[in-house]
């Protein structure tokens, strides 16, 4: 390759880029959430985030690497947001009850259908892809340890009994939401769900009139 080609190569590489990449990982994520990994066609990609075959994957490799950039920015925006909604909280107690009834939160019952992607994920891939089940250990473990910081802080606020392990508590209630995440995938009506969400934090977590 003489100079001057090699010149034009470079300033090509070195072009930004013309589309949002951010929007198009979302595009992506909304795309691989609704319809799952198998599911989803290169032409799906390709149709939401309006870019050609080449484009998407200069960009971003092949599928699988996409659906991993997808995926690390679910997580990533899920864990920003939960650190926010249990440290505005004025009481830790109620944040915890918050994040269990979660998946049953929405009136419409649309939500619940739809289910978490990280859950839906570990359910179709974990097993037979690595990458997708460090990804899934990791999100759990910070989420585990997001929710024993919040278990902690109740007991500091004198809600929540200063012998239980935070860990171990955290664990049972990521435990019980993400059974509710399962249950609301299958269909259950929400009315079901969310009266089962209420005891499982009943039972679970001191009842919040008694402070």
């Amino acid at each position: 390759m003489d100079h001057m080609v090699k010149n034009r190569y470079s300033e090509r590489m070195a072009r930004p880029r013309s589309f949002d990449e951010q929007r198009v990982v979302h595009a992506v994520r909304d795309q691989f959430w609704n319809a799952g990994y198998a599911a989803t066609s290169l032409e799906d990609l390709m149709r939401v985030s309006g870019l050609g075959k080449g484009s998407l994957y200069a960009a971003f490799g092949d599928k699988h690497q996409l659906f991993l950039r997808a995926l690390c920015s679910y997580t990533d925006d899920s864990h920003g947001y939960l650190r926010e909604a249990l440290a505005a909280a004025p009481r830790a107690l109620d944040a915890l009850r918050e994040f269990v009834i979660a998946p049953a939160s929405d009136p419409s019952g649309s939500a619940a259908r739809r289910g978490c992607l990280m859950a839906n994920t570990t359910y179709e891939l974990a097993s037979a892809d690595p990458e997708v089940l460090a990804q899934a250990r990791r999100t759990y473990e910070t989420t585990t340890a997001l929710v024993a910081d919040c278990v902690a802080r109740a007991q500091r606020e004198g809600d929540m009994p200063t012998d239980a392990d935070p860990t171990a508590r955290a664990r049972a209630l990521l435990a019980a939401q993400q059974g509710l995440v399962f249950m609301g995938r299958t269909g259950m009506d929400i009315d079901t769900l969310a009266a089962t969400a209420r005891t499982l934090a009943d039972q679970l977590l001191p009842d919040p009139t008694d402070r």
